[in-house]
Formats: C-alpha cells, sequence, structure tokens
C-alpha cells in the first residue's frame, strides 16, 4: 500500500513537471526566436543613417573650398613665375600698335590684347603698373610699395607673341609721317638716349599729372602722392618732422609746426592719406613717442563746398563725423592761395587770407594734361578743343586722326577719370583691335571667294565685324578708406545706390580691393603686409 502510494506520488510529481516544461517550452522558443531576430536584424539589416547636420556640410565646403583656392593660387603663381620657353617672333607682315604709358588703361589692354594679330611695341618711364588706390597706405608703412608693383614684362611675357617693351618717355608724335620721338630718361644712359618709332596704330595712355592751378610753391615745397617716389618722399619727410620735434631745444612752437601734417585735396586720395595718418598715429607713434602723439595734428583743407564730392550726403555725413572722432579738422570752402616753406596761405569762407604751419604738406587736388598731350593737341586745333585730354569719339579714337587712340586719364571723356573707367577703356579698346583685325582678314578672304554663296556669306560676316559697338562704361560702386578701421562704399543697386559705412564695409573694401591686384602675386604680397602690419606693427625707421 505504501509502495503505491510512492508510485501514485511519483507519477504525480511527473505529470506536475512534464506540464510546467509544456508551459515553459513556449516562452523559450519566443525568446530564441526574438534573438535569432536581433541577430538577424544587427548582422543583415541596413544600418539607420543619422542626418548629416547643415553645420558638418559648411566645415566640408569651407575645407574643399580652401584646399582648392590654395592650390588654384599655388598654380597660378607657379605659371606667372615660368613663362614660356618660346614666343612667336615679331611679324613684318602685321600692323604694329605702339602704346604709350604702363597705367591702368595701357596694362588692361596689353592683358587683352591678342598679339597674333597685331605686332605690339609699350612705351613707359616706368617699366611696371602702380596699383595707385592703396598707394596711400604705404606712406605710412601699411603695405610696401612693392607688393603694388607688377613689371610689365610680367605680362607681355606671356603673350603668344614678342611684345617689345622700351623704358622712355615719348616727346613727340608725328602724326603725318607716323612717327613717335623716345627719350631715354634714367640716370644710366648709353650711347644713344634719342630714337624714333614708326607705328600703324598709335595708342595714347600716359595718363596726366598733378594740378597745381599755378599756385607758387606748390611743386617746391608740397608733396604729391601719385607715383611710387611720391609715396616714398612723403614717409621721409613724416618721419623727418617727428624725429626733428623730438630733438632737444625745440620751442613749442616749433614743435607744434613740425607735427601739423596738412593735406590739401577732399577727393578719394587726400581723404585716405588723413585716414592712413591718423592709424599710424594710434596704432604706433602713440607707443614709440609718448612725448609727441598728443602734439601731432592733421588738417585737411578743400576749396568746395564739402569732402568726396562724388559720394552721396549721407557718406558725406558719415566721413565728417568720424573725422571728428578721429580729431582731423576739416576746412571746407578754404582755398590756398600760396605755399610758403612753413606755411601756407589760405582764403578763408568770408574772404579773409590766414596762414596755416606746417610740418609736412601733402597735395592731392587733382589731374591736369601732360605737355605730351598738350603738344599733340596743338596739331589738331579744329577737333581737339577740350583742355582737360584728348577729344574722342564713342570708339576712343582721337578727334581728326584715324590712327589714334586714346583712353584713361590722357583722354577727355564724359567720364570720370578713374581707375574703374581706365581699365575698361584698355578692355574696350583690346575688343576694338579684335574686331579691327578681323574686318582686314574678311576683307581679304572676299577678294579671294570664287564662289557666290561663299561671297554672300563672308560678306555678312565682313558687316557683323564692321558693327563695333561704341563704348558703355559699367559703374561698380565707389569705395574709401576713412580710419580706424572704416570705409565707405557708394554701390549701384537697382535703379538707385547703397550706400555703406562701418567696419563691415571695411572688410568689403580690402577684398574689393584685393580682387582687382593684378596678379596673384600682388594680392599675396598685399595680404601678407596687412598681416604684417596687424602682428608686427609698423616699421617706424627712417629711410
Amino acid at each position: 500500500m505504501q509502495a503505491a502510494t510512492r508510485i501514485t506520488r511519483g507519477s504525480a510529481c511527473r505529470s506536475l513537471s512534464t506540464r510546467s516544461a509544456l508551459r515553459v517550452r513556449p516562452i523559450i522558443q519566443q525568446q530564441q526566436q526574438q534573438q535569432q531576430q536581433l541577430r538577424f536584424n544587427t548582422t543583415d539589416a541596413q544600418p539607420v543613417k543619422k542626418p548629416i547636420s547643415k553645420w558638418r556640410i559648411f566645415k566640408n565646403v569651407v575645407k574643399f573650398g580652401l584646399v582648392a583656392s590654395i592650390g588654384y593660387g599655388g598654380y597660378n603663381m607657379y605659371e606667372q613665375r615660368h613663362p614660356p620657353q618660346e614666343q612667336g617672333e615679331i611679324d613684318p607682315s602685321k600692323k604694329t600698335i605702339v602704346v604709350l604709358g604702363s597705367g591702368w588703361a595701357s596694362t588692361s589692354f596689353l592683358k587683352d590684347i591678342n598679339t597674333d594679330e597685331y605686332n605690339v611695341i609699350v612705351v613707359s618711364p616706368r617699366n611696371y603698373f602702380l596699383f595707385t588706390p592703396l598707394l596711400p597706405s604705404c606712406t605710412v608703412g601699411t603695405i610696401d610699395v612693392r607688393s603694388l608693383i607688377e613689371p610689365i614684362r610680367f605680362i607681355t611675357r606671356h603673350k603668344s607673341r614678342q611684345v617689345r617693351v622700351v623704358e622712355a618717355e615719348c616727346t613727340d608724335v608725328d602724326p603725318e609721317r607716323k612717327i613717335i620721338t623716345i627719350t631715354d630718361n634714367s640716370d644710366v644712359k648709353g650711347q644713344s638716349s634719342t630714337s624714333e618709332l614708326s607705328y600703324d596704330y598709335l595708342v595714347v595712355g600716359v595718363g596726366a599729372m598733378n594740378q597745381t592751378f599755378g599756385i607758387k610753391g606748390v611743386e617746391q615745397y608740397g608733396c604729391f602722392l601719385k607715383e611710387v617716389w611720391d609715396a616714398q618722399k612723403i614717409r621721409t619727410k613724416l618721419m623727418d618732422c617727428i624725429e626733428t620735434a623730438a630733438f632737444p631745444g625745440q620751442s613749442s612752437e616749433e614743435i607744434d609746426r613740425l607735427l601739423h601734417m596738412v593735406v590739401v585735396g577732399g577727393g578719394p586720395t587726400g581723404i585716405e592719406y588723413a585716414a592712413e595718418l591718423h592709424d599710424f598715429l594710434v596704432d604706433d607713434l602713440t607707443s614709440w613717442y609718448p612725448e609727441l602723439a598728443g602734439k601731432i595734428k592733421i588738417t585737411l583743407v578743400e576749396a568746395l563746398p564739402n569732402v568726396l564730392p562724388a559720394f552721396s550726403k549721407q557718406l558725406i555725413d558719415y566721413t565728417e563725423s568720424t573725422f571728428k572722432e578721429q580729431n582731423i579738422s576739416i576746412h571746407t570752402k578754404t582755398m590756398v592761395k600760396e605755399v610758403r616753406e612753413k606755411e601756407i596761405v589760405v582764403q578763408r569762407p568770408d574772404g579773409t587770407n590766414d596762414s596755416i604751419p606746417y610740418g609736412l604738406l601733402v597735395w592731392a587736388t587733382g589731374n591736369t594734361t601732360r605737355p605730351l598731350i598738350r603738344n599733340l593737341m596743338s596739331k589738331f586745333p579744329e577737333t581737339q578743343t577740350i583742355r582737360r585730354g584728348l577729344a574722342v569719339d564713342d570708339w576712343l579714337r582721337m578727334k581728326g586722326a584715324d590712327d589714334i587712340f586714346a583712353f584713361g586719364d590722357a583722354s577727355a571723356t564724359q567720364f570720370a577719370p578713374t581707375a574703374q573707367v581706365a581699365a575698361q577703356h584698355g578692355k574696350y579698346l583690346a575688343r576694338v583691335f579684335g574686331q579691327l583685325a578681323s574686318q582686314e582678314k574678311l576683307e581679304a578672304e572676299l577678294v579671294t571667294a570664287t564662289t557666290e554663296e561663299e561671297k554672300a556669306k563672308k560678306a555678312r560676316k565682313l558687316q557683323k565685324a564692321k558693327d563695333i559697338k561704341p563704348f558703355h562704361y559699367s559703374h561698380q560702386g565707389s569705395l574709401c578708406y576713412i580710419g580706424s578701421d572704416k570705409a565707405i562704399a557708394d554701390l549701384p543697386f537697382g535703379s538707385g545706390n547703397l550706400a555703406s559705412g562701418g567696419v563691415a564695409t571695411y572688410a568689403f573694401w580690402r577684398s574689393a580691393y584685393v580682387s582687382n591686384l593684378f596678379s596673384t602675386r600682388n594680392r599675396t604680397l598685399v595680404i601678407t603686409d596687412w598681416l604684417k602690419k596687424t602682428l608686427l606693427g609698423r616699421d617706424i625707421s627712417r629711410e
């Protein structure tokens, strides 16, 4: 009986365990299936992609853009540094263009002219192009003058055909014989210092010279700001005035005179020089000449009712208020009557005369025609009646002469004599000569055409080539630096203008000037100079 009871109990226990196992088995199988599914998802399923952030995209764009810019700049510098080994020789069968000058207009023309169609000769008293808008920065050491110079041979050596560059000054033009007379004005001369050159086309781009209005003493005592040597002269005289004021035994009146810097002319050149001088005073002279810094005074004299007449009223007011904050005195409606060694005589708005003592006088009042231009105008008295330059038609051809062209400051057009106008003149005239070459080529092909269909086709092309559109100026805006890391910009926008001023405009001013430099070499040098000035300051030594 006991044994039966044990058997029954054992069977019951086995039945219970069996039922428990049956209940647990589906749960285990379900867990195993989930684990298998999980392993399947981890190994075979596609990973879920996270969205790429905009910041990451921006960083990649900047990174690859920077690498591309450095690579492109390096390639350009290498290409400019290594001109082609061979150039086509001068072709006697081609017509000869003689270009006078190496300024904005002439350099733009040389960059775009097709030398396969013409023989080109450049005659200029300087063998380089000077980026004049940044010249005021050279007077105080912000930028080195060598950074603004582009040798003409850096341009002509890369042309397909040889371009002859002659460093000389053209002293006379004979339109009847088509000959110019040139003179070597360098300090080192050879056996011959005068020669003649013949031309088929003459392109006059000699620019203009400083306007003194016949005021006595300007050329003797004033400093101009137009050429490299002008900036070097101003820098030397500026440091002379400061060091002489620091010389022991100077009276207070003499120190005040030596440290009074006067700028005559309220255009962009005069404004930018006064601004650069202010920055030099604040950033550098205050540290190295603490005993003199507070005594330096800057005065700007302008004969017109306001400075920067080409800018909007809003920007004029902004410039004048900025100068007032910088303690730069502006005297408008004030005419200079005479320049003496240590003072200038001015006429005040009320008509009274007054004398202003100065240590440094910078004259930036505008331009006038060069003697060569006046001499050429005298040979065409009937058509050349404009005193400020050579009168030209809408295609920049000199009135009275079919084979003489003029552009830039040497010409008298309806546009202001600015670098922007001159650069567009040069590019346009290069296109004109390209169409003239096409005309001559098509005229020769028309003569040799055999069939009527071919003649009609050539005639249509010839008519299209003769349709030369007149020069059209596209104004890109006006910029001016006004000191304290501020600039003003008067830009065309829609049917009107967009006036802007301040620190952000200063960044735009810098980028615009860098982009307008003629080569990657110059851009690199200017940016390096700005960086050196920021990190190390300006050099105050006297050169």
